[in-house]
């Protein structure tokens, strides 16, 4: 295959997660071992330094009907406020309307709408589209492409996409359409898992079918000015992990900052484009895998009970990289009533609700640690009552 960015033939592998079902497929009982399995490769181009999946699932098994919700966890719907606050106090001169691509259950928007904008989402997943609508939030149920933006007849002056990018299977067509329908002066409010933070925390599950492509400022500029955008802003979050907030804008409409100029220096010195970063994460990855393995084996063989703590989409990448079943974790407790009742895709772990937890484990593995001071905030009890929890991925909040 070509490169997804920039179509160069120059790929070549980096790191092998092996044959994985979808991991947003959460089971019915009865669907335990029919589920389809697809190689999980990511794989470098040479030539615009855009790590990737070398396969692709189609949008319309992963996105039609997925069960993940924006506004289950309260740092992420905190984060959405703050986005909101700032690009109202930056941007809000230009005009209050806004369209977000990916809208989820709306959360983002009603941040919006707090402030008295004009929002609109499109959202490909039936069900969480309409629980957006049954909330007040303005929402088209259909894939963003071409065809439907221009079919909106109307420009934004702010559109946002969050967690979005990365899922295109289409990437250029919808990088057109948002240049076609942002106003002259207008701002794409882009977020994204970013790459170097990635390689730095070994967080090696946010690689899953969803995300066909991992961003850089680099790369993500290589796309964008194929479509006469540009990033003129950005700044790190470390909401997920470590993402990046960019802005940008139709090229020349707006001066470069000061803070994107120093992001993407440090960027190139820390090596971050280079094929061999790549290589060495893979080499830590392995190790990881051994480490965890022994861990979980260790925790069993003196009797201990192990629960899952989320059962978000990027721990059923580590469980299955990992080989991990009922017999080392028994349980992966979530928030997300989504899933209830249901098993983890590949380990088919069962799902319990976290209220319907009766007696706490001797361990608590924390998938979702992505929302970690949350999670060990709102378990104080059960951190003075003796429970372990262990995060198999430990972030740096300062690693920009």
């Amino acid at each position: 295959m070509p490169c997804r960015v920039c179509d160069s033939e120059r790929l070549e592998l980096a790191l092998d997660l092996g044959q994985q079902p979808w991991c947003n497929h959460f089971l019915k009982p009865e669907e335990a071992g029919a589920e389809p399995r697809y190689p999980l490769r990511l794989v470098y181009c040479h030539d615009c330094a855009t790590p990737q999946l070398d396969h692709t699932v189609a949008k319309e098994v992963m996105f039609g009907d997925h069960t993940y919700l924006s506004g289950v966890t309260r740092t992420l719907s905190d984060h959405f406020r703050e986005v909101a606050r700032e690009v109202d106090q930056r941007f809000g001169h230009l005009g209050r309307t806004i369209l977000d691509i990916g809208s989820n259950d709306g959360t983002t928007l009603r941040h919006f709408q707090d402030l008295s904008w004009d929002v609109l989402g499109v959202e490909s997943s039936r069900s969480v589209a309409r629980r957006a609508v049954e909330q007040g939030i303005p929402t088209v149920n259909e894939f963003f492409a071409l065809p439907m933006a221009r079919a909106l007849g109307r420009r934004f002056d702010v559109i946002h996409a969050s967690g979005v990018f990365f899922h295109l299977e289409e990437l250029h067509p919808v990088t057109e359409a948002i240049r076609e329908v942002l106003r002259p002066d207008g701002v794409f409010v882009v977020e994204f898992l970013y790459m170097k933070t990635i390689v730095e925390n070994l967080a090696f599950d946010q690689i899953y079918h969803e995300h066909l492509l991992y961003y850089n400022l680099a790369n993500l500029r290589h796309l964008l000015r194929r479509h006469g955008l540009d990033l003129f802003d950005a700044r790190f979050s470390p909401i997920h992990g470590g993402s990046i907030i960019g802005f940008a804008g139709h090229a020349g409409a707006h001066s470069p900052s000061e803070r994107l100029q120093a992001l993407q220096a440090a960027e190139d010195a820390a090596g971050a484009n280079r094929f061999q970063t790549y290589l060495d994460f893979a080499g830590r990855v392995e190790k990881a895998r051994e480490e965890n393995l022994a861990f979980l084996r260790q925790r069993r063989a003196e009797g201990k009970t192990i629960f899952g703590m989320g059962a978000p989409v990027k721990g059923n990448t580590l469980l299955n990289y990992f080989g991990v079943g009922p017999d080392l974790i028994q349980v992966l407790v979530e928030k997300n009533p989504m899933r209830r009742g249901l098993l983890a895709p590949g380990s088919h772990i069962p799902v319990v609700m976290e209220g319907d937890v009766t007696s706490p484990p001797d361990v608590y593995y924390v998938l979702a640690w992505n929302f970690k001071k949350e999670i060990l905030k709102n378990h104080q009890d059960l951190l003075e009552q003796g429970v372990e929890f262990y995060f198999p991925v430990n972030p740096k909040e300062d690693n920009a």
